[in-house]
C-alpha cells in the first residue's frame, strides 16, 4: 500500500539535506561514502558497501536507540544474520554512518570509527523464462558462464535456481592466485565466477577468446563496459545505464534471454544460406568456366558470347538472392558454423567439373547432331553467314541447358538430404526459380532473342535438356552422398 505520509518525508529529506562531497565505490574499498549537511544538525558520514569492508571500518553499533561499542575482530554476529540471507539468494550490503562537525570534504581515513546502523537486503528473483532460455541455449551449443561481482553464496543461489551447474566455480580472488597458464585452463572448465572486479570480467573474456571461442557479452551496468567492448559481441537491454547501451554491439529491447536463443538461431540460418549462395555460385561459375576453357580448344568459336555469359551470371544471382528466404535444415543451425575457405575451395573443385562433363555433351550435340540437323551441313562446310547461324543455335542451346541445370542443381545442394522433398525450399525460392526459368526460356521464342544472340531450337532440343538434366541431377546426388560420407558435412 502506498503511503502518503512517508513518501512526503522522503521528499522533504531530498530538498533539505546537501550533499556536499563523495567517495565513489571502487573495488579496493568495496563501498561508498558521501559527506550531507544536515540543517541544524552536525554533517554526517553515510557509508554503504560490502558487509565485511563496512564492519571493518565500524567500531560501534547503534541498536535499540544506543550506541554500544563492538569488537571488529568478532563478526560471527554479523554473519549468522548475513550469511542465511545470501544463501537464499538475496543481495546484502550494509550501511554505516558517522556525525563530523563542520568538515566539508571526505577523505579515505574518515571511512574509520564508523557507527553501525543496519543492512540493506536486495532480492531480485530470476525470471520465470530464464531457466528454460538457458536450456535452449545449451541445445543450440552455446555454452553458458556467469561472471558477476557478486558475493559467492549468492552467486550459487541464483545458479541452482536457474540450474547452471556449479561445481566448478572460482572468486576474482581464487583467480589471481592461479598462474597465466592455469588461469587459460581455469576459464575453460569453469562455469562460474564471482566476486569479480570489471578488469577481471574482461581480462576471462579475452582469455576466452585467445583460446578460440567466439564471446558474446550480455551486460548492464557501469561494471560490464570493460567486458562488453572485450567480447566479440558486447549485448545489452533497453533499461541498461546509458554507458552500457553505448558501448553494447546488440540491444535487446525486451529483457529475456528467449530474445538471444532466437537471435542466434536467425544469425545461424542466415549464414547458412549465405554460405548456400557463395559455394553453389562459386562452383556453378568454376564448372562454366572450366567448360568454356575445354571448349575453346576444339571448338571454332567461342560456346558463348561474353554479353550472354554476363546475362546468364547476372539472371542467376538474381534468382540466388531469393536464398535468404529459404528453409535450413534444423542439423546445419543447431550448431555453429564457420567461414572457410579451405572448405569453399574444395566445394567449387569437386562439384563445379560435374557440370562441365554435361556442358562437353552438351557441346558434342549441338555441334554435331542439332545444328547440322537444322543448317543441313556441318560447320566447316557452311557459309560465313550460315556459320553465324551456327554459332547462334550453338549459344541458345549452351545458355538453356547452363541455365537450367545451374537452378536445377541449386536445389540439390542447399540441402544434405539426398532427396530434395524430404527438405525442399521455401515457397519464395520455388516460385522465384520457377517463374525465371520459364521465363529465360521463353525470351528465345521472343523478338528480344535477336538482340541477345539467340534463336529458336526445335521442340525436339527439350528432349535431350531433359534427359542431361535427369542425368546431371542423378550424378549430383550420387556424388554428394559421397562428399558426405568423406567430409561429414555439405555447406
Amino acid at each position: 500500500p502506498r503511503m502518503p505520509g512517508r513518501e512526503n518525508h522522503f521528499f522533504s529529506l531530498g530538498e533539505t539535506i546537501q550533499k556536499l562531497d563523495e567517495l565513489p565505490f571502487d573495488y579496493e574499498r568495496k563501498c561508498v561514502s558521501v559527506l550531507l549537511s544536515v540543517p541544524e544538525k552536525e554533517n554526517y558520514i553515510i557509508t554503504k558497501g560490502d558487509v565485511d569492508s563496512v564492519y571493518s571500518r565500524c567500531q560501534y553499533v547503534q541498536h535499540k536507540g544506543q550506541t554500544l561499542k563492538i569488537d571488529t575482530a568478532d563478526s560471527g554476529g554479523i554473519h549468522a544474520i548475513v550469511d542465511e540471507m545470501t544463501e537464499d539468494g538475496m543481495k546484502v550490503l550494509a550501511v554505516a554512518y558517522k556525525p563530523v562537525s563542520s568538515q566539508s570534504r571526505l577523505q579515505m581515513e574518515d571511512e574509520a570509527e564508523l557507527i553501525l546502523l543496519g543492512y540493506v537486503v536486495f532480492f531480485d528473483a530470476p525470471k520465470s523464462s530464464a531457466a528454460s532460455a538457458l536450456q535452449k541455449l545449451e541445445q543450440l551449443h552455446v555454452q553458458v558462464k556467469v561472471l558477476t561481482g557478486d558475493q559467492k553464496s549468492v552467486t550459487l543461489s541464483i545458479c541452482r535456481r536457474l540450474g547452471i551447474e556449479t561445481e566448478h566455480i572460482l572468486t576474482g580472488e581464487e583467480m589471481e592466485e592461479l598462474s597465466e597458464d592455469e588461469q587459460l585452463l581455469a576459464v575453460e572448465k569453469t562455469t562460474v565466477f564471482s566476486q569479480l572486479s570489471p578488469g577481471q570480467k574482461s581480462q576471462i573474456i579475452r582469455m576466452l577468446r585467445e583460446n578460440g571461442h567466439a564471446v558474446g557479452f550480455l551486460g548492464d551496468g557501469m561494471n560490464d563496459l570493460a567486458a562488453m567492448t572485450a567480447a566479440d559481441v558486447g549485448i545489452s537491454v533497453d533499461t541498461a545505464t546509458q554507458a552500457a547501451k553505448e558501448s553494447a554491439d546488440v540491444i535487446l529491447l525486451k529483457k529475456d534471454l528467449n530474445v538471444l536463443e532466437q537471435g542466434i538461431l536467425e544469425g545461424r540460418k542466415a549464414f547458412a544460406n549465405m554460405l548456400k549462395y557463395i559455394r553453389i555460385t562459386a562452383s556453378s561459375n568454376f564448372g562454366n568456366i572450366f567448360s568454356i576453357v575445354l571448349a575453346s580448344a576444339f571448338l571454332p568459336f567461342l560456346p558463348m558470347t561474353a554479353l550472354q555469359l554476363l546475362l546468364l551470371n547476372l539472371l542467376y544471382d538474381i534468382l540466388c538472392m531469393t536464398l535468404p528466404w529459404d528453409r535450413v535444415d534444423a542439423d546445419v543451425y543447431e550448431k555453429p558454423s564457420e567461414w572457410s575457405g579451405k572448405t569453399l575451395g574444395r566445394f567449387m573443385r569437386f562439384f563445379g567439373p560435374l557440370s562441365s562433363l554435361f556442358d562437353l555433351a552438351t557441346f558434342a550435340f549441338l555441334y554435331f547432331i542439332l545444328c547440322p540437323a537444322l543448317l543441313g551441313d556441318n560447320f566447316t562446310e557452311l557459309s560465313s553467314a550460315m556459320q553465324s547461324q551456327f554459332a547462334i543455335l550453338f549459344h541458345t542451346g549452351w545458355f538453356l541447358e547452363s541455365m537450367w541445370t545451374q537452378v536445377l542443381i541449386l536445389h540439390l545442394l542447399r540441402t544434405k538430404q539426398l532427396s530434395i522433398l524430404r527438405s525442399r525450399a521455401s515457397g519464395v525460392v520455388w516460385l522465384v526459380t520457377s517463374a525465371g526459368l520459364l521465363i529465360l526460356t521463353a525470351i528465345v521464342y521472343t523478338p528480344a532473342a535477336h538482340l541477345l544472340g539467340l534463336a529458336p531450337l526445335p521442340l525436339w532440343y527439350f528432349g535431350f535438356l531433359a534427359v542431361t538434366i535427369l542425368a546431371y541431377m542423378l550424378l549430383v546426388t550420387a556424388a554428394k552422398r559421397w562428399y558426405i560420407q568423406k567430409y561429414h558435412t555439405l555447406l
